[in-house]
Protein backbone atom coordinates (compact mmCIF):
# COMPACT_ATOMS: atom_id res chain seq x y z
CA UNK A 1 0.00 0.00 0.00
CA UNK A 2 0.93 3.82 -0.91
CA UNK A 3 1.75 6.12 2.51
CA UNK A 4 3.28 9.39 1.46
CA UNK A 5 4.30 12.48 3.52
CA UNK A 6 4.13 15.95 3.09
CA UNK A 7 4.63 19.17 4.89
CA UNK A 8 3.04 22.29 3.91
CA UNK A 9 3.98 25.58 5.40
CA UNK A 10 1.27 27.83 4.63
CA UNK A 11 1.58 31.93 4.07
CA UNK A 12 -0.99 32.68 5.93
CA UNK A 13 -2.08 30.99 9.84
CA UNK A 14 -4.32 28.78 8.50
CA UNK A 15 -6.42 27.20 10.82
CA UNK A 16 -6.94 23.33 9.41
CA UNK A 17 -10.10 22.30 11.47
CA UNK A 18 -12.14 25.83 10.40
CA UNK A 19 -10.86 25.64 6.99
CA UNK A 20 -12.58 21.58 6.75
CA UNK A 21 -15.34 22.54 8.46
CA UNK A 22 -17.34 22.90 5.35
CA UNK A 23 -16.36 19.18 4.43
CA UNK A 24 -18.12 17.32 7.04
CA UNK A 25 -21.89 16.79 6.99
CA UNK A 26 -23.00 16.00 9.91
CA UNK A 27 -21.20 15.15 13.39
CA UNK A 28 -21.45 11.54 12.72
CA UNK A 29 -20.15 12.14 9.08
CA UNK A 30 -18.47 8.22 8.20
CA UNK A 31 -15.58 10.09 6.12
CA UNK A 32 -14.44 12.59 8.77
CA UNK A 33 -12.68 11.94 11.63
CA UNK A 34 -11.57 14.80 14.38
CA UNK A 35 -9.25 12.87 16.54
CA UNK A 36 -8.40 13.91 20.36
CA UNK A 37 -4.83 15.06 19.91
CA UNK A 38 -6.11 17.97 17.54
CA UNK A 39 -5.45 15.73 13.71
CA UNK A 40 -8.28 15.38 11.23
CA UNK A 41 -8.82 12.07 9.35
CA UNK A 42 -10.44 11.97 5.68
CA UNK A 43 -11.79 9.07 3.95
CA UNK A 44 -11.44 10.65 -0.24
CA UNK A 45 -12.14 9.23 -3.45
CA UNK A 46 -9.73 10.83 -5.54
CA UNK A 47 -9.21 10.22 -9.19
CA UNK A 48 -6.29 7.87 -8.31
CA UNK A 49 -8.24 5.79 -6.26
CA UNK A 50 -9.32 5.65 -2.65
CA UNK A 51 -7.29 7.44 0.21
CA UNK A 52 -6.83 8.05 4.01
CA UNK A 53 -5.90 11.63 4.45
CA UNK A 54 -4.56 12.46 8.29
CA UNK A 55 -3.54 16.57 8.29
CA UNK A 56 -1.98 18.30 12.02
CA UNK A 57 -0.38 21.45 12.69
CA UNK A 58 2.56 22.23 13.72
CA UNK A 59 1.84 25.69 15.91
CA UNK A 60 5.42 26.27 16.58
CA UNK A 61 6.67 26.64 13.31
CA UNK A 62 3.51 26.99 11.21
CA UNK A 63 3.74 23.62 9.00
CA UNK A 64 0.73 21.48 8.00
CA UNK A 65 1.91 17.86 7.96
CA UNK A 66 -0.11 15.83 5.53
CA UNK A 67 0.16 11.88 5.25
CA UNK A 68 -1.77 9.94 3.35
CA UNK A 69 -2.30 5.90 2.55
CA UNK A 70 -3.58 4.27 -0.48
CA UNK A 71 -3.52 4.36 -4.49
CA UNK A 72 -4.95 8.14 -4.14
CA UNK A 73 -2.13 8.91 -1.88
CA UNK A 74 -0.01 11.13 -3.94
CA UNK A 75 -3.17 12.65 -5.63
CA UNK A 76 -4.80 13.76 -2.56
CA UNK A 77 -1.59 14.66 -1.21
CA UNK A 78 -1.31 17.40 -3.74
CA UNK A 79 -4.74 18.61 -3.25
CA UNK A 80 -3.96 19.92 0.48
CA UNK A 81 -3.14 23.44 0.16
CA UNK A 82 -6.13 23.82 -2.11
CA UNK A 83 -8.22 22.36 -0.08
CA UNK A 84 -7.39 24.06 2.67
CA UNK A 85 -7.46 27.09 0.96
CA UNK A 86 -4.16 28.31 -0.43
CA UNK A 87 -5.87 29.04 -4.38
CA UNK A 88 -8.30 31.45 -2.92
CA UNK A 89 -8.33 34.79 -3.65
CA UNK A 90 -9.53 37.58 -1.29
CA UNK A 91 -7.98 40.81 -2.53
CA UNK A 92 -10.79 42.00 -4.04
CA UNK A 93 -12.78 41.49 -0.94
CA UNK A 94 -14.01 45.33 0.20
CA UNK A 95 -15.49 43.96 3.73
CA UNK A 96 -15.29 47.61 4.36
CA UNK A 97 -18.13 48.51 2.57
CA UNK A 98 -20.64 47.47 5.33
CA UNK A 99 -19.07 48.24 9.11
CA UNK A 100 -20.21 44.50 10.17
CA UNK A 101 -19.21 42.48 7.22
CA UNK A 102 -15.87 44.66 7.73
CA UNK A 103 -16.12 43.18 11.88
CA UNK A 104 -16.77 39.94 10.70
CA UNK A 105 -13.81 39.87 8.47
CA UNK A 106 -11.69 41.30 11.30
CA UNK A 107 -12.50 38.34 13.49
CA UNK A 108 -12.31 35.82 10.74
CA UNK A 109 -9.04 37.08 8.92
CA UNK A 110 -7.55 34.15 7.48
CA UNK A 111 -10.70 31.89 6.46
CA UNK A 112 -10.03 30.83 3.11
CA UNK A 113 -12.91 29.29 0.68
CA UNK A 114 -11.77 25.50 0.22
CA UNK A 115 -11.27 23.82 -3.58
CA UNK A 116 -11.04 19.90 -2.99
CA UNK A 117 -10.97 19.60 -6.85
CA UNK A 118 -13.51 16.68 -6.05
CA UNK A 119 -17.47 17.16 -7.49
CA UNK A 120 -19.00 14.43 -6.87
CA UNK A 121 -17.54 13.86 -2.91
CA UNK A 122 -19.82 17.35 -2.39
CA UNK A 123 -22.59 16.49 -4.88
CA UNK A 124 -23.96 13.50 -3.35
CA UNK A 125 -24.58 14.93 0.12
CA UNK A 126 -25.85 18.05 -1.28
CA UNK A 127 -28.52 16.23 -3.12
CA UNK A 128 -29.66 13.91 0.01
CA UNK A 129 -29.69 17.66 1.74
CA UNK A 130 -32.37 18.88 -0.41
CA UNK A 131 -35.65 19.59 0.72
CA UNK A 132 -34.93 17.80 4.25
CA UNK A 133 -33.63 18.59 8.27
CA UNK A 134 -30.17 18.70 8.66
CA UNK A 135 -30.92 15.88 10.79
CA UNK A 136 -32.49 13.23 8.35
CA UNK A 137 -29.94 14.51 5.71
CA UNK A 138 -26.93 13.44 7.77
CA UNK A 139 -28.97 10.45 8.95
CA UNK A 140 -29.20 9.48 5.35
CA UNK A 141 -25.91 10.12 4.39
CA UNK A 142 -24.29 7.90 6.97
CA UNK A 143 -26.19 5.09 6.33
CA UNK A 144 -25.69 5.48 2.42
CA UNK A 145 -22.27 5.48 2.66
CA UNK A 146 -21.81 2.69 5.94
CA UNK A 147 -23.81 0.70 3.68
CA UNK A 148 -22.76 1.20 0.18
CA UNK A 149 -18.99 2.77 0.65
CA UNK A 150 -15.75 1.46 1.22
CA UNK A 151 -13.42 1.01 4.11
CA UNK A 152 -10.67 4.11 3.68
CA UNK A 153 -7.48 2.50 2.97
CA UNK A 154 -4.61 1.67 5.71
CA UNK A 155 -5.25 2.97 9.47
CA UNK A 156 -8.54 4.68 8.53
CA UNK A 157 -10.40 1.46 8.55
CA UNK A 158 -9.32 0.89 11.90
CA UNK A 159 -10.47 4.27 12.86
CA UNK A 160 -14.33 3.15 11.30
CA UNK A 161 -13.11 5.57 8.57
CA UNK A 162 -14.74 5.09 5.24
CA UNK A 163 -15.49 6.74 1.57
CA UNK A 164 -18.19 7.18 -0.03
CA UNK A 165 -19.54 5.09 -2.61
CA UNK A 166 -17.55 4.94 -5.98
CA UNK A 167 -20.16 6.53 -9.12
CA UNK A 168 -20.51 2.74 -10.54
CA UNK A 169 -21.76 1.51 -6.64
CA UNK A 170 -24.31 4.49 -6.94
CA UNK A 171 -26.02 3.32 -10.33
CA UNK A 172 -26.17 0.13 -8.73
CA UNK A 173 -28.05 0.80 -6.03
CA UNK A 174 -31.86 -0.47 -6.21
CA UNK A 175 -34.57 1.52 -5.72
CA UNK A 176 -36.02 -0.27 -2.17
CA UNK A 177 -32.37 0.15 -0.99
CA UNK A 178 -32.59 3.91 -1.37
CA UNK A 179 -35.64 4.06 1.04
CA UNK A 180 -34.44 2.10 3.34
CA UNK A 181 -31.97 4.43 3.26
CA UNK A 182 -34.16 7.06 3.84
CA UNK A 183 -33.63 8.96 0.87
CA UNK A 184 -36.78 9.28 -1.59
CA UNK A 185 -37.08 8.82 -5.23
CA UNK A 186 -36.55 12.58 -6.25
CA UNK A 187 -33.21 12.52 -4.49
CA UNK A 188 -32.47 9.15 -5.50
CA UNK A 189 -32.77 9.84 -9.58
CA UNK A 190 -30.78 12.52 -9.24
CA UNK A 191 -27.85 11.38 -7.24
CA UNK A 192 -28.28 8.27 -10.37
CA UNK A 193 -28.46 11.03 -12.98
CA UNK A 194 -25.48 12.73 -11.60
CA UNK A 195 -23.43 9.55 -11.10
CA UNK A 196 -24.15 8.30 -14.27
CA UNK A 197 -22.56 11.43 -15.93
CA UNK A 198 -19.70 11.44 -13.35
CA UNK A 199 -16.56 12.36 -15.73
CA UNK A 200 -18.35 14.91 -17.29
CA UNK A 201 -19.54 16.47 -13.73
CA UNK A 202 -15.65 16.51 -12.78
CA UNK A 203 -14.91 18.32 -16.29
CA UNK A 204 -16.88 21.55 -14.56
CA UNK A 205 -13.58 21.92 -12.70
CA UNK A 206 -11.85 22.93 -15.86
CA UNK A 207 -14.61 25.73 -16.58
CA UNK A 208 -14.77 29.14 -14.94
CA UNK A 209 -17.69 29.82 -12.13
CA UNK A 210 -20.46 30.38 -14.74
CA UNK A 211 -19.42 27.60 -16.89
CA UNK A 212 -19.39 25.13 -13.73
CA UNK A 213 -22.75 26.15 -12.66
CA UNK A 214 -24.31 25.35 -16.11
CA UNK A 215 -23.06 21.69 -16.19
CA UNK A 216 -23.83 21.18 -12.19
CA UNK A 217 -27.42 22.62 -13.20
CA UNK A 218 -27.68 20.74 -16.55
CA UNK A 219 -28.71 17.54 -14.43
CA UNK A 220 -31.80 17.04 -13.36
CA UNK A 221 -32.78 17.80 -9.73
CA UNK A 222 -29.49 20.08 -9.43
CA UNK A 223 -30.90 23.58 -8.86
CA UNK A 224 -29.48 26.95 -7.44
CA UNK A 225 -28.79 26.20 -4.03
CA UNK A 226 -26.94 22.29 -5.14
CA UNK A 227 -25.08 23.69 -7.61
CA UNK A 228 -23.71 26.43 -5.07
CA UNK A 229 -23.12 24.32 -2.20
CA UNK A 230 -20.85 22.10 -4.83
CA UNK A 231 -19.12 25.56 -6.45
CA UNK A 232 -18.30 26.48 -2.63
CA UNK A 233 -16.53 23.36 -2.07
CA UNK A 234 -15.40 21.56 -5.01
CA UNK A 235 -14.46 24.50 -7.20
CA UNK A 236 -13.55 27.29 -4.84
CA UNK A 237 -16.01 29.56 -5.91
CA UNK A 238 -16.13 32.74 -3.70
CA UNK A 239 -19.26 34.29 -5.06
CA UNK A 240 -21.33 30.86 -4.69
CA UNK A 241 -24.32 31.96 -2.53
CA UNK A 242 -26.74 29.12 -0.83
CA UNK A 243 -29.62 31.31 -2.55
CA UNK A 244 -33.07 29.17 -1.54
CA UNK A 245 -31.70 28.11 1.72
CA UNK A 246 -34.41 27.53 4.64
CA UNK A 247 -31.81 30.15 7.13
CA UNK A 248 -29.41 31.85 5.26
CA UNK A 249 -31.04 34.50 3.89
CA UNK A 250 -32.53 35.32 7.52
CA UNK A 251 -29.29 34.53 8.90
CA UNK A 252 -27.38 37.31 6.59
CA UNK A 253 -30.45 39.72 7.02
CA UNK A 254 -30.18 39.65 10.48
CA UNK A 255 -26.45 39.68 11.00
CA UNK A 256 -26.33 42.90 8.74
CA UNK A 257 -29.04 44.80 9.78
CA UNK A 258 -30.57 43.47 12.90
CA UNK A 259 -34.00 42.41 10.73
CA UNK A 260 -34.67 38.55 9.06
CA UNK A 261 -34.71 39.24 4.94
CA UNK A 262 -35.39 36.75 2.14
CA UNK A 263 -33.96 35.68 -1.16
CA UNK A 264 -34.07 38.97 -2.93
CA UNK A 265 -33.35 40.93 0.09
CA UNK A 266 -29.80 39.19 0.61
CA UNK A 267 -28.89 39.12 -2.89
CA UNK A 268 -29.62 43.16 -2.29
CA UNK A 269 -27.35 43.13 0.39
CA UNK A 270 -24.90 41.12 -0.88
CA UNK A 271 -24.65 43.06 -4.47
CA UNK A 272 -21.51 45.22 -3.19
CA UNK A 273 -19.68 42.38 -2.23
CA UNK A 274 -20.56 40.32 -6.05
CA UNK A 275 -17.77 38.12 -6.75
CA UNK A 276 -17.09 37.27 -2.98
CA UNK A 277 -20.59 36.74 -1.81
CA UNK A 278 -20.01 33.38 -0.61
CA UNK A 279 -17.36 35.15 1.72
CA UNK A 280 -19.90 37.28 3.56
CA UNK A 281 -22.34 34.17 3.82
CA UNK A 282 -19.30 31.94 5.41
CA UNK A 283 -18.35 35.25 7.70
CA UNK A 284 -21.63 35.21 9.40
CA UNK A 285 -22.16 31.46 9.57
CA UNK A 286 -18.42 31.44 11.53
CA UNK A 287 -19.47 34.41 13.86
CA UNK A 288 -22.63 32.20 14.88
CA UNK A 289 -25.05 34.76 14.17
CA UNK A 290 -28.04 33.52 13.80
CA UNK A 291 -32.19 35.15 13.80
CA UNK A 292 -34.20 34.74 16.17
CA UNK A 293 -36.13 31.34 15.73
CA UNK A 294 -40.01 32.18 17.20
CA UNK A 295 -42.68 29.84 16.50
CA UNK A 296 -43.05 25.88 15.45
CA UNK A 297 -40.06 23.95 14.36
CA UNK A 298 -40.04 23.28 10.82
CA UNK A 299 -41.38 19.81 9.88
CA UNK A 300 -39.45 17.16 7.88
CA UNK A 301 -39.16 17.85 4.39
CA UNK A 302 -39.14 21.45 4.29
CA UNK A 303 -35.77 22.39 4.46
CA UNK A 304 -33.69 22.91 1.26
CA UNK A 305 -34.55 23.50 -2.68
CA UNK A 306 -32.50 22.29 -5.40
Amino acid sequence: MTTAERTWRPTWPCRVGQQLAVLRHGPGDPTFLAAADGAAWRGVRTPAGTATLRLSVRPADGEVLATAWGEGADWVLDAVPAMLGARDDPSGFRAERHPVVDRLRRAHPHWRVPRTGLVMESLLPAVIEQKVTGSEAFAGYRRLVRRFGEPAPGPGAGLGLRVQPAPAALVAIASWEWLRLGIDHSRSSTIVAAARRADALERTLQRDHAGADHGLRSIPGIGVWTSAEVRVRAHGDPDAVSFGDYNVAKDVGYALTGRRTDDAGMAELLEPFRGHRYRVQRLVELSGIRHQRFGPRMPLRAHLPV
